[in-house]
């Protein structure tokens, strides 16, 4: 493992693949099977199971457990303590781990502190959702989605600002930092230069 930097409370397990220049913080636990990408970021009290696939550049805060069938693309980010699951009808007395469902966080979706991601949604690229947020259905890639459950307000831009479109119908706007020009068409946003 290249240039990466495991703190001495960490446990990871052999067979686990970890990218180079990734950091694994205090009281980390990375499982066998699990594949981190380059770059990634894994801060105090994260789990990392062993069907998880996390990207380059991910960033995943303190106290959050990505479980086995969680799938994270490049540049996610993971806010504090926020919760994905992979059993939807969870019982103690009975085992359902041949029903887990597959969960995917698409490239630059954010997730923020305490929202929970209930298994078997993807959410979209560059998606952002708010703090406490439970998401329980597919999100739009650069939907805003806010409260419990999770509801669309918006759209986010790339750089993480709230956009100025219309939650339906058409329009478009650019984005004051980087220039890119985000146009609304059928229920999507589409992006350009």
């Amino acid at each position: 493992m290249e240039n990466v930097k495991i703190h001495e409370t960490a446990i990871v397990d052999e067979g686990a693949s970890i990218g180079k220049g990734s950091r694994i913080w205090h009281w980390v636990h990375v499982c066998g099977g699990a594949k981190i990408g380059e770059g990634c970021s894994l801060g105090q009290n994260v789990f990392v199971g062993n069907r998880v696939e996390i990207g380059n550049n991910v960033k995943i805060q303190n106290n959050v457990s990505v479980y086995d069938n969680v799938y994270l693309e490049d540049d996610v980010f993971c806010g504090p303590s926020m919760v994905f699951t992979n059993v939807y009808n969870p019982r103690s007395a009975v085992s359902r781990k041949e029903e887990y469902r597959d969960t995917f966080v698409r490239k630059g979706a954010t997730i923020g502190a305490n929202a929970t991601i209930v298994c078997g949604v993807t959410v979209g690229q560059f998606a952002f959702i708010g703090a406490g947020a439970v998401i329980n259905k597919d999100v739009k890639p650069y939907a805003l989605m806010v409260g419990v459950p999770g509801k669309q307000v918006g759209w986010m831009s790339e750089f993480g600002e709230q956009l100025d479109l219309p939650l339906q119908g058409e329009g478009s706007t650019t984005c004051q930092h980087t220039g890119k020009v985000y146009t609304l068409k059928d229920g999507m946003v589409l992006t350009g230069s």
